[in-house]
């Protein structure tokens, strides 16, 4: 989530990342509504904006949904913005949550449809995020993965992770492909269910 990179890029990257964020370049390219519109949501579903960030896709979900929408976070700054913006548009069912180390704060199988915008990839080691995320969605909820597909060798040190690499990290935790595709050249979409057994 947001933490890790603030402390260490200070302020001027906190703010670079926020006005990507919240760009109206980004929101042209593939708007929170599209891809909302690409999920089956019912306005009973509970939803987890994992890293969740200047709330770019907390704010439309929750216009969304009559359930909660929890948006989690490791950067308190982000969940601030989240409550103001929240708060100016009289939306009482966003529950900004700080995330810690100890895992998804959240209890096991409340969860209808997660949202993980460009977060993943920084996340070591990933399958256990992964277990966690799948722990909290109830039985046929979604998870949502968008991320940037890598150009050529990175040497940053949290790299990009293919749609093909991802693919292989959620269906190993046991979560199921229902739908994958690029919305722009470079950001992918994979959409992926919990099956019950």
């Amino acid at each position: 989530m947001a933490n890790e990179h603030s402390k260490s890029h200070g302020t001027a990257h906190q703010h670079g990342k926020v006005s990507y964020l919240e760009s109206a370049k980004r929101k042209a390219e593939f708007s929170p509504e599209q891809l909302l519109n690409s999920i089956p949501l019912k306005s009973t579903d509970h939803i987890l904006d994992f890293g969740a960030g200047t709330g770019y896709f907390t704010i439309p979900a929750a216009k969304r949904v009559d359930g909660q929408v929890f948006a989690l976070d490791t950067d308190q700054e982000m969940l601030e913005m989240i409550s103001q913006k929240a708060a100016k548009e009289e939306l009482a069912n966003i529950v900004p949550l700080q995330g810690r180390n100890m895992g998804i704060p959240i209890p096991d199988a409340s969860i209808d449809v997660v949202i993980a915008s460009l977060v993943l990839h920084e996340i070591h080691p990933l399958a256990a995020t992964l277990t966690q995320i799948k722990d909290v969605l109830k039985n046929d909820g979604y998870v949502i993965v968008i991320e940037l597909e890598p150009k050529g060798q990175s040497t940053h040190k949290t790299p990009r992770i293919s749609l093909a690499g991802m693919e292989e990290e959620l269906e190993a935790v046991g979560l199921h492909i229902t739908e994958k595709f690029f919305p722009t050249e470079s950001l992918y979409v994979l959409i992926a269910q919990k099956h019950a057994f």
